[in-house]
């Protein structure tokens, strides 16, 4: 049975809804495939116009291509979208994805989140682009921006098709959903007593039959005694800027326990065995720098396989700026096109 034979029917919204403009440079369709969870993902697939002839066939090599998903709760009418039409209007084939139960894509329960589905469903990803007929299946990278910074680092581990890494503002959402931000719940009593709540709710929920949300980002403008993270991500997710009906981020967030089984699921525990490329980009002064940095000491520790990794800090960047540049140039393009064209172009 073939992958498409294997797929749901899923109902795609065929207008342009996102939360940028079209580029008269690329070609863009949609596209479905199903991960080996038999869960049929959604996709916007962009393509340099120039290097396709009018009938669809390639005008010369087979492309480079690159995977795209995230932030953590986000759409691909949102920054991963963003970044796959600027990629490829650079030269490559992308492919902006919603995960498994989010979005577009298949999957129930809605909301949910896992360790395991979504590193597999950026697999599943390169399982599609190594089968598309325009893609040189030898030239496949991955841009995890936020959360799926991190599942793109795991996904980099685990998968050796995967030639060049870019994380963007990541997230260790294994760290973070354990520890708490900066790391304040970092202790056994703290953990067990955030499992007792969960698991307490996930009884009720059981009897009810119906699945309650956590809640998405606070509505714009947030409190003046909020973070200056929450107010960051109300910024994005709460405004003409960012918001997107199908967003996680911008209604009513993720399924309570959605992410629970990050919590014990230590995502980036090889990542310092991957021997492939891999720069991590992070804003100069975003709350949640500290994940790029110590990760990238941890991949380069052993100093093994490391003439091939970067960490780049953008100055003067907060954590959302790296979505969609905020209000100034902050996303490093040439950083990251020359990255690639380095990686998976020679």
């Amino acid at each position: 049975m073939s992958n498409t034979e294997k797929q749901e029917t899923l109902k795609l919204t065929r207008a342009w809804d996102k939360t940028f403009p079209k580029s008269d440079k690329v070609r863009h369709s949609k596209v479905t495939f199903a991960n080996r969870y038999g869960i049929t993902l959604a996709a916007d697939i962009y393509i340099p116009k120039k290097s396709v002839l009018a009938d669809g066939k390639l005008h010369g090599v087979a492309l480079p291509a690159i995977a795209i998903c995230g932030p953590f709760g986000a759409v691909k009418e949102q920054c991963s979208g963003l970044y796959a039409r600027n990629l490829a209007e650079a030269g490559f084939i992308t492919l902006a994805f919603d995960p498994s139960f989010t979005g577009e894509s298949g999957g129930t329960p809605r909301n949910m989140a896992s360790p395991d589905i979504n590193t597999e469903d950026f697999q599943a990803a390169v399982d599609f682009l190594s089968n598309y007929y325009l893609v040189d299946p030898e030239r496949i990278g991955i841009l995890g921006i936020c959360g799926w910074g991190g599942l793109a680092i795991n996904a980099a581990a685990l998968d050796t098709r995967i030639k060049a890494t870019v994380s963007v503002t990541m997230y260790d959402m294994t760290r973070v959903n354990a520890n708490g931000y900066f790391d304040s719940e970092n202790s056994e009593d703290a953990r067990y007593n955030k499992k007792v709540i969960l698991n307490r709710k996930r009884t009720e929920e059981f009897k009810t039959g119906e699945y309650s949300r956590a809640g998405g980002c606070l509505d714009y403008p947030a409190p003046d005694d909020a973070p200056f993270f929450v107010k960051d991500y109300s910024a994005y997710y709460k405004t003409s800027r960012g918001y997107h009906k199908r967003s996680l981020n911008s209604n009513e967030g993720w399924n309570t326990i959605g992410c629970m089984s990050f919590m014990n699921q230590p995502i980036l525990k090889y990542a310092g065995e991957i021997r492939s490329s891999v720069l991590l980009i992070h804003g100069e002064k975003a709350h949640s720098r500290y994940f790029s940095e110590d990760t990238f000491h941890d991949i380069v520790k052993d100093g093994k396989f490391t003439e091939n990794k970067e960490l780049y800090i953008v100055p003067g960047a907060v954590h959302t700026d790296l979505y969609d540049g905020g209000n100034g140039n902050f996303i490093p393009w040439d950083k990251i096109t020359g990255f690639y064209k380095k990686y998976l172009c020679c």
